[in-house]
């Protein structure tokens, strides 16, 4: 299964990333896989390979690369709680910096690149996001619909906020089918907050499952950190990979 470092145009520069496809010869539907705040690592590398070895062609932005090529920060290992406090204190301006109006940019950017390979088949594409890459999975489906056939969110962080450009505000203009698997204990997505997106979810008749998962935490699906949960990374995979089969096969 190829993983190629690659470059990606955008208006602000060039974007590194990563990108995981069968080496098969044929054309396969495209999948836009958003970070989560720690960057394209090797986790995330494993995740976009097994989505590869399912037939797709998945993508990985950094999108932090205005601060330099991943890692932005390095990584340590975050199941100690010295190196997380560390971390987040480095890497918090480097996320706070990165604006909607630059994540919108990036989007049209990444679509572009992603359906403009050789190896992608003409049509629709899924995005998914995790953590900080769910809103803007979200986001990208809400300003390319023509082009996003499927969304999914896992542990996203903010949904709802009091912005008037929230995500959850952005439900009307949705013609993906979404799916949100939410952390059971999140301070970015409580119960009030769940309640509210999936009640704009559904006065919007947008098709989609939004679905906690139980005894998990922030970062779930993340095994390179203190918050990963294997029964819930594998209920991830149980409910992403029906909703790419459903939505891309007849791409």
């Amino acid at each position: 299964m190829p993983t190629r470092t690659i470059q990606i145009p955008t208006p602000d520069g060039t974007a590194d990333g990563l990108a995981a496809f069968p080496d098969d010869g044929e054309r396969h539907p495209g999948v836009l896989l958003y970070m989560d705040a720690l960057g394209p690592r090797p986790t995330l590398q494993g995740m976009a390979e097994t989505l590869a070895a399912e037939g797709y062609y998945v993508l990985v932005p950094n999108v932090f690369y205005r601060h330099g090529p991943a890692p932005v920060v390095e990584v340590p290992d975050l199941r100690v709680p010295e190196n997380r406090d560390e971390f987040f204190a480095r890497i918090g301006p480097v996320f706070s910096a990165h604006t909607t109006e630059r994540a919108q940019r990036d989007a049209a950017a990444y679509l572009g690149f992603l359906t403009t390979r050789p190896e992608v088949r003409p049509g629709p594409v899924a995005v998914i996001g995790y953590c900080m890459g769910g809103v803007l999975a979200v986001r990208t489906a809400a300003a390319h619909p023509e082009q996003v056939a499927a969304a999914a969110c896992f542990h996203p962080g903010p949904l709802v906020t009091d912005a008037p450009d929230s995500p959850h505000l952005l439900a009307d203009r949705l013609r993906a089918e979404l799916h949100i698997g939410l952390a059971e204990h999140d301070e970015g997505m409580p119960p009030q907050a769940v309640a509210e997106l999936n009640k704009a979810l559904a006065d919007a008749d947008v098709r989609c499952t939004s679905e906690v998962y139980p005894g998990t935490v922030h970062g779930f699906t993340m095994a390179d950190t203190a918050a990963f949960d294997a029964e819930g990374l594998e209920r991830h995979w149980d409910r992403l990979l029906p909703l790419l089969r459903r939505t891309l096969a007849n791409t």
